[in-house]
């Protein structure tokens, strides 16, 4: 049986909360390959530090900018997050992001699909204090 098509408008997304605090609208996905979804933090706000622990995720930034801090055991940057930048966030790294003063939009594949279960969003310790509203 081959699988049903997925299209799904960005104003019709539910919107949830992530784990690092920012807002979610989870659109479309291949199940069993790789999810996308819509990523928004308010200008000034900061995420919590995370990492994963069984997904991996591309971002794409749309609009605003800010900065996203990622760590492995062997190596660690800070990235300036502007319209058009692509990155990657290899499983296990850990990872914070914050909005500028125009806040910030970005879309990301997660690889595998995001599992939405207990434990895959694991709180690590970043370079910057969560808030405001996170």
């Amino acid at each position: 049986m081959e699988p049903a098509f997925d299209a799904m408008l960005l104003v019709e997304a539910p919107v949830v909360t992530a784990p690092d605090g920012s807002s979610v609208k989870p659109l479309c996905a291949l199940p069993g390959v790789a999810s996308f979804a819509h990523f928004e933090l308010a200008r000034g706000q900061v995420s919590r530090a995370v990492s994963h622990a069984s997904v991996q995720e591309i971002w794409y930034v749309l609009a605003g900018g800010g900065q996203m801090w990622r760590a492995s055991a062997s190596a660690e940057a800070v990235t300036g997050l502007v319209p058009g930048l692509c990155l990657t966030i290899p499983l296990g790294t850990a990872f914070q992001f914050r909005a500028g003063p125009d806040g910030l939009r970005v879309v990301a594949v997660t690889i595998p699909p995001w599992p939405d279960q207990p434990g895959e969003a694991r709180q690590e310790r970043g370079p910057w204090k969560a808030g405001p509203g996170v």
